[in-house]
């Protein structure tokens, strides 16, 4: 498998290669799309290179078959059909190009999108710098974006609701404009 870096590529990680399933190659995946399933509709799989250091570094990846198992996904790997080589893809973020993601609506962003952006309140007339989203999560309710760093230094959880805390998401300026009383 040749290696390659892709630091000027638009990769987005979509899942993650946990374990190893049976002896004849085939992997644990741990998919970040919804439905989970979509993880197998991307063609060019990219994987996070061994002991790639302070440089994202990624090889491409070939499955020739995967499916639903259980709670999961499990895949096989093109070209691997023993456990402890398969054992090597272990533990590794799974990527695809950005191009490959679908088109959303207007207003419609995904996760990778909207974290390291700024988040600010303009609450009660104050605006106050709360940092930047840091990961976002899901509650069943709704996602929550976690916010570090601004004025005091501190972590907040936002509810992810547009139109009730979220007033606008400005991709260009890196800003999501939120109503969220600096107090919580």
């Amino acid at each position: 498998m040749a290696e390659r870096s892709l630091v000027n590529e638009n990769l987005v990680t979509v899942g993650r290669i946990t374990a190893v399933y049976g002896v004849r190659g085939w992997v644990k995946v741990h998919s970040y799309t919804e439905p989970m399933e979509n993880i197998l509709d991307f063609s060019g799989w990219w994987l996070q290179a061994p002991g790639a250091g302070g440089q994202e570094s990624w090889q491409p990846l070939e499955i020739d078959a995967g499916k639903r198992h259980g709670k999961g996904l499990v895949v096989h790997i093109k070209g691997v059909d023993d456990r402890d080589i398969a054992a090597t893809f272990c533990q590794r973020d799974i990527a695809v190009a950005g191009s490959e993601m679908p088109q959303l609506e207007d207003g419609e962003y995904y996760w990778h999108q909207l974290q390291g952006l700024q988040v600010i309140s303009q609450f009660e007339g104050r605006e106050y710098r709360f940092g930047e989203v840091v990961r976002l999560m899901e509650t069943g309710a709704n996602d929550v974006m976690v916010v570090r760093g601004g004025e005091d230094g501190r972590e907040r959880l936002i509810p992810y609701l547009p139109g009730e805390f979220i007033t606008k998401v400005d991709l260009e300026t890196g800003v999501i404009f939120v109503d969220w009383d600096p107090e919580f």
